[in-house]
């Protein structure tokens, strides 16, 4: 852990101290669809930010592995009632009932924050989807929601990740390389988006081409949103397609510090707020 992100747990676990108790925070982890080991992601997930902060993490895990995973918990209207964050990690392309995604999105442009992982991305999408949506259009809800539209993705090399640190979200955090990992790209960054890292991945030159060079792709990997007339507020990464990068601490805390500011628990000096530090974290 940065000596800086733990001097703010420091910090924040003294305040705990004198704070009232709080209970943990309320986070749904909705996972499953295509092309990722979600069954031992959730897993990963649910572990990782539990050791982190104050919360209680419940899976909805649907075991389908095709593109066209549906979620049950997405079935009622009142699905994200009692939760206070909603993490997002499903890879679900091929789902383009319009109806069951406004579901979704209503509840978080009524206000319920939401975390978005990695294929979540590459998620409800329909008509010319590779091309820029136009705002407000058919296609665009889910989009606009994350704040940032990808198509896809390369092959997989490692990506150095390079954080913009004036957020509450990314202070303390420091540049790391991940392994061999998916580089998504950016089709756009919307205006509501607030890139927070941006990645950088080398892949080699081609050998049976002496002339060739190697070739250089950047993307942002990391931001905030804000969503709908309440501006809720959203955070995502692209990070995330294989389960060593998942277990990777520096993953965790980039996620979880974006669950703290989704919540609204994490000050503008990137300090949690107290009654979320768990005293085994600030003492590490």
């Amino acid at each position: 852990m940065p000596a800086t992100t733990r001097l703010m747990l420091v910090i924040a676990l003294v305040a705990a101290a004198a704070a009232p108790a709080a209970e943990p925070l309320e986070v749904l982890l909705v996972a499953g669809g295509c092309c990722h080991d979600y069954a031992t992601q959730t897993k990963i997930l649910k572990a990782g930010i539990e050791e982190r902060v104050r919360a209680e993490v419940t899976v909805a895990y649907n075991p389908d592995k095709s593109t066209k995973a549906r979620f049950e918990i997405y079935e009622k209207d009142d699905w994200a009632t009692g939760y206070d964050v909603v993490i997002h990690d499903e890879c679900s392309a091929d789902v383009t009932d319009g109806t069951y995604v406004a579901r979704i999105l209503k509840a978080h442009r009524d206000g319920v924050p939401a975390v978005n992982i990695h294929c979540a991305m590459h998620s409800y999408r329909w008509g010319e989807f590779r091309k820029a949506v136009a705002a407000g259009a058919d296609n665009a809800g889910w989009f606009e929601m994350i704040g940032l539209q990808s198509t896809g993705h390369g092959p997989q090399f490692p990506i150095e990740v390079v954080y913009d640190r004036d957020h509450p979200v990314t202070k303390g955090l420091g540049n790391w390389t991940t392994i061999n990992e998916e580089l998504y790209n950016n089709v756009q960054v919307l205006s509501t988006a607030r890139p927070l890292a941006t990645g950088r991945q080398t892949m080699p030159a081609k050998r049976d081409q002496p002339d060739a060079k190697p070739i250089v792709a950047e993307a942002v990997v990391a931001w905030t949103n804000e969503f709908g007339p309440k501006k809720t507020r959203i955070f995502s990464t692209s990070l995330g397609h294989n389960n060593e990068t998942v277990a990777d601490g520096r993953y965790l805390d980039l996620v979880t510090r974006g669950i703290l500011w989704a919540a609204g628990k994490l000050a503008d000096d990137g300090t949690p707020a107290p009654a979320y530090v768990l005293e085994a974290v600030a003492a590490e």
